[in-house]
């Protein structure tokens, strides 16, 4: 469940304003009132998060006046104004400057609710929108959501930075499952282009003629939208699985790039998808376009060789499923990590979510192992089965971390909990905690 959103009510009228609030607040939003412009515009901004419910006619600043003000510091806010009887000019007027729509007096209370919904189903999409462009350009935040401390995760975030900061085209491949569009994100947000267009087109998902339109135009009368060259322009664009490319669209996409010169105006990163199939990126493409785009290559490691990733990774998802769905996260015994360790991941990161979600809603009900829920991929995927050898005492090693890690986010960062819990001395559990790379300010 999202945080309920914001509804600023303005209204001169006392009694007015406070019937409305508690009309919306029966229906689960958050409302705030103002009796007049000047104190909405001292709480309502760009990204407030919420709508505006206003009156049009108040003393000193009206509701037209206050729309202006609200369009011109954020115009996707959605504004509903409220005119008397028969005022049609005024909505007109409102509408023509931004207002959402309008309501007329008396007002039925459902046709409030109903504007309501859609205009804060608006804002949700507008604010979400927001906050993934903000996230797509901090190289930071996208690095973080590499999680892993193996020495195949450490090159790969080696690899994203040093190609990041470069400006030729770069070719990913890897593994169904491994995260490799999350790797063209991070690409994009650490490298000088991180401000610019993200375009990303899958070329697998659509029919040859309605690709070459959506990539170089012209688009269809009915499609707002730019190309994709032109609408990534200066930026990135990704295309995913691009060894479904036609010949006729090769040879398209390889004019394009020899046509920008070096540096080129818009980078190519391309995704190839073909390593399951025991195929090269190079087997698909034609030479030429091929160099061109494999001239820096990244690859994303498999699961399987990621050591004790495996259970970090699974920590972190199994706890965000589990406040998702209002729940505790399951326990991982010793045998279930070892189990996790072994698996073969064929389906890699990708396999590793589906099998917390399924996890965290088997541990609410109270049913089913860890085991049951790998031996149940057989169909889709491989039964358990250890794929290579380890000592003994990495299987330890790795359980160690995975438990003190979960046991001091479960305590926040709490030594003395943790002593307790795990029947540690200070000395040990400090000596541990640093032989594995965990620090309490993490947990705090």
């Amino acid at each position: 469940m999202g945080k309920a959103m914001k509804i600023a009510i303005v209204d001169d009228e006392k009694d007015m304003r406070q019937s409305i609030s508690q009309w919306l607040a029966l229906s689960g939003y958050d409302t705030e009132t103002f009796a007049s412009a000047e104190e909405a515009l001292g709480t309502v901004g760009a990204d407030y998060p919420g709508i505006v419910i206003s009156d049009i006619k108040m003393p000193g600043m009206d509701g037209i006046q206050l729309l202006r003000k609200l369009m011109g510091s954020d115009s996707a806010l959605p504004v509903i104004m409220i005119t008397g009887h028969g005022d049609v000019p005024m909505a007109v007027e409102a509408m023509r400057i931004g207002a959402f729509d309008f309501l007329e007096k008396p007002f039925n209370p459902d046709r409030m609710s109903d504007l309501a919904k859609k205009a804060t189903n608006a804002r949700r999409l507008t604010l979400d929108n927001r906050a993934l462009r903000r996230e797509l350009g901090d190289g930071s935040q996208m690095m973080r959501k590499l999680i892993g401390t193996s020495s195949a995760m450490e090159r790969l975030r080696e690899d994203i930075l040093d190609l990041g900061q470069a400006d030729g085209h770069v070719l990913i491949d890897g593994e169904t499952g491994t995260g490799k569009t999350l790797v063209a994100h991070a690409l994009h947000a650490v490298g000088s282009r991180a401000g610019k267009k993200f375009v990303l087109i899958s070329c697998a998902a659509m029919d040859e003629d309605t690709l070459i339109r959506r990539l170089f135009g012209p688009m269809m009368p009915e499609d707002t939208r730019l190309p994709a060259v032109e609408e990534a322009r200066g930026g990135t664009l990704v295309l995913e699985d691009i060894e479904a490319l036609s010949d006729a669209a090769q040879a398209r996409l390889l004019t394009m790039i020899n046509d920008q010169g070096t540096p080129p105006e818009t980078r190519i990163v391309a995704i190839c998808n073909l390593q399951d199939e025991g195929r090269t990126c190079e087997d698909a493409l034609r030479p030429d376009l091929y160099y061109r785009l494999a001239a820096l290559k990244i690859t994303a490691p498999p699961l399987r060789n990621r050591g004790e990733d495996i259970l970090t990774l699974f920590t972190v998802l199994a706890e965000q499923f589990a406040d998702e769905y209002g729940c505790e996260a399951p326990q991982v015994s010793a045998q279930e990590a070892a189990q996790l360790l072994q698996a073969p991941w064929p389906g890699n990161v990708r396999q590793l979510i589906n099998l917390a979600e399924r996890a965290v809603l088997q541990s609410r009900r109270g049913t089913g192992t860890i085991a049951s829920l790998l031996m149940s991929d057989h169909d889709e995927m491989q039964p358990v089965m250890t794929t290579e050898g380890k000592p003994l005492k990495e299987y330890v090693e790795a359980f160690e971390r995975m438990l003190i890690d979960n046991t001091m986010r479960r305590h926040r960062g709490s030594i003395s909990s943790v002593m307790d819990e795990l029947c540690l001395p200070r000395r040990t559990l400090n000596e541990k905690m640093a032989k594995y790379g965990l620090q309490r300010s993490e947990y705090l």
